[in-house]
């Protein structure tokens, strides 16, 4: 079975060093241009009723290398409301959620 990853980066204000990680990590393992289309990272702010929103990071499959190095934990393939690609392949999109 192949997980997808997902890594909590806290209050939404705050996550931009964590995201800058994830994106130097990423392409330093894929490489800038010419990544895998299977290989993505993805971003959702969720607020679940609360006055401020946090950032959760979802890996792909493929991105088990990174996932890994941020500590993320297995989860199910997340949904697409609201979800935004962070880096990777556009192609990505349609490869994992067809």
């Amino acid at each position: 079975m192949n997980f997808w990853f997902r890594k909590n980066l806290g209050d939404a204000m705050l996550a931009g060093e964590s995201l800058r990680k994830i994106e130097e990590l990423f392409e330093s393992q894929y490489g800038k241009t010419d990544c895998p289309k299977e290989a993505a990272v993805f971003i959702r702010h969720e607020s679940e009723g609360r006055l401020h929103c946090e950032v959760e990071a979802y890996f792909s499959p493929d991105s088990i290398a990174v996932a890994k190095r941020v500590d993320a934990d297995p989860c199910a393939r997340p949904t697409l409301d609201g979800l935004s690609l962070l880096t990777g392949s556009e192609d990505s999109w349609r490869v994992l959620f067809p």
